[in-house]
């Protein structure tokens, strides 16, 4: 289930970590009972609502709702993916990353080591070309911040890196995989000359990338590194890496469109800006931000292009404004971007512009009614038309609510669109006021189950929920796989399960009940999975007793019918 590395792998390298030392490293963590707890990492609060786990493995918020093994905790505090937090951890392990299917998890790790070797061969260039320097220099960048960023030069000449490090075939094979050369009719040269370049990381601190700025007109100003195995635009964001480092997760965090507007903001003191590699913002960039800062601040020209990119922006951002997140946007003045102006106006008029961003909400209305004349029907119809799919991308909350009343506000109409209870249902619970799922005996039992896996060793027969009514009684053949799967890892625990079922469709519907406060201690709780199991099979038999009653029931309905056509006939035959 867990994709292009074996289950066991996982298992392993989970086995492996203890999620309280993880987590204890990057936020400090207080015995409470059984557990720990710290204010969440991943949202501002004043009481302590985050809980780790030792037994199961596992963190949750009860504030934000964030939860997961030690990998999702990498994933959403490092802002890392799937793999790579896997990688990170079994690092940390001493273990050694299976290869999969006879090819290898990841890309050659050579690519790595030679993209490193680029970096640091621009890099002792740009030391010895006055040109570049004065160049660096009259666009204000000191010394200091350029080796912060390990800022280089790539020479005028054609094969000069590809002679330096593409000296065998296999390093000249590299250089075309890394995307560091360009094929022509007489042979293959080098990709970037003549430029200053930024190397591009991945969110591990690795060179996966470069891009590079010409000095003169000649050209494109911007030469981006081709898509590779290490390198795709649309899940990179220059900066993030070095932002990451500075503070870790951070309140806000910055999008600018350059290279050169993120360093000169960080040499004046904006440590958490970051930009995209020449595209328009993906929904996987918006989700490495929101892992960032709770607020993104999405910083574009003012003019039509500005604005256009400003929209791809927040159409990419919509889906992903979970609770507690929001985006904003500042469109700067004609003729001015944020390296210009921070060196024009300092570093106080740049903040005053930064507070003075607008929310998503503002930029999103006035975007659909500059052209409307809201005094007319048929002009207020079209904004609800072409609005209202928007707003149905977004997650069901509370941000959501407030934007479908909004557009109503606006369209003088109530609009009949499906939102979020904020209460809870009869028999439903409430956890620090955040509404749950309704506590039935399937559910009882499936929380035990992924919270104690090994009460699935007290569970007898499961064949016997087999046959027709499998189809009506919701839940039970996630219930049957789930304790076949435990009983076979007895001692496995919550964080392997959750991360070994990552990609099973009930994952999510597992994750909710992983977070479930199950009270008493460990006798009682076992009895209580006892007993739910047991309401369960109570279920079951008094669901096909009902099935039998009804079919005894059709059975004396049909020989009625019978005796009732024979009457008619000799009725009829009388006449």
């Amino acid at each position: 289930m867990s994709g292009r590395l074996p289950d066991s792998f996982i298992e392993e390298v989970l086995a492996r970590t203890d999620i309280v030392e993880l987590i204890e490293r990057r936020v400090p963590l207080k015995r409470a009972g059984s557990e720990f707890q710290s204010r969440c990492p991943f949202h501002e609060e004043n009481t302590p609502s985050f809980t780790v786990s030792p037994k199961k493995q596992f963190y949750h918020c009860f504030g934000c709702g964030a939860h997961g093994s030690a990998i999702g905790f990498l994933m959403q505090y490092e802002g890392l993916e799937f793999l790579d937090a896997v990688e990170e951890l079994a690092r940390m392990a001493g273990l050694e990353v299976p290869s999969s299917g006879g090819q290898a998890a990841r890309p050659d790790t050579g690519l790595y080591d030679l993209l490193a070797a680029c970096a640091k061969f621009y890099q002792a260039q740009l030391k010895t070309h006055t040109g570049a320097v004065e160049y660096l220099k009259g666009r204000g960048l000191s010394a200091e911040i350029s080796h912060d960023f390990e800022i280089g030069y790539a020479p005028a000449g054609w094969e000069t890196l590809k002679n330096h490090l593409g000296k065998d075939g296999q390093k000249l094979a590299q250089l075309k995989q890394a995307g560091m050369l360009s094929e022509g009719k007489n042979g293959t040269y080098d990709k970037f000359r003549d430029r200053i370049m930024f190397p591009i990381h991945d969110r591990r601190g690795r060179v996966i990338a470069f891009g590079g700025r010409a000095m003169s007109d000649d050209g494109p100003k911007y030469l981006n590194s081709p898509e590779t195995s290490l390198y795709h635009k649309s899940r990179e964001l220059y900066g993030l890496y070095l932002a990451r480092q500075r503070a870790g997760r951070r309140d806000d965090i910055i999008v600018v469109e350059g290279y050169m507007d993120v360093v000169a903001l960080a040499q004046f003191g904006f440590k958490n800006v970051v930009a995209t590699s020449g595209t328009a913002v993906t929904p996987i960039q918006v989700e490495m931000l929101f892992r960032a800062a709770d607020t993104v601040v999405f910083c574009f020209d003012g003019d039509q292009a500005g604005r256009k990119a400003a929209w791809r922006a927040l159409e990419a951002a919509l889906p992903k404004l979970r609770e507690g997140l929001q985006a904003k946007f500042l469109f700067l003045p004609e003729d001015e971007d944020p390296d210009s102006m921070v060196r024009k106006h300092g570093q106080e008029v740049f903040s005053q512009h930064l507070q003075n961003a607008g929310p998503l909400s503002t930029f999103f209305f006035d975007h659909f009614t500059a052209d409307i004349d809201l005094g007319n029907l048929d002009s207020r119809a079209r904004l609800v038309q072409q609005a209202q799919p928007y707003i149905q991308t977004m997650p069901e909350g509370v941000y959501r609510d407030m934007m479908t009343a909004r557009l109503e506000s606006l369209a003088q109409h109530k609009l009949l669109i499906a939102s979020q209870t904020t209460t809870t249902q009869s028999g439903g619970v409430v956890e620090r006021g955040r509404p749950t799922q309704k506590r039935t005996p399937m559910r009882t039992a499936i929380a035990y189950l992924v919270q104690s896996p090994s009460l699935a060793a007290g569970v007898e027969n499961t064949d016997e929920f087999t046959g027709s009514g499998e189809n009506d009684l919701q839940g039970v053949e996630i219930f049957k796989e789930l304790v076949d799967f435990c009983t076979q890892r007895p001692n496995i625990t919550t964080a392997q399960l959750i991360e070994i079922w990552h990609e099973h469709p009930a994952v999510s519907y597992l994750q909710k009940l992983a977070v479930w406060h199950l009270p008493g201690e460990e006798e009682q709780q076992t009895q209580e999975f006892l007993d739910a199991v047991n309401r369960i099979r109570l279920n079951w038999v008094e669901l096909l007793l009902s099935r039998v009653t009804n079919v005894i029931e059709q059975q004396d309905e049909y020989r009625a019918l019978q005796q009732r056509q024979q009457q008619l006939k000799k009725w009829l035959e009388g006449q």
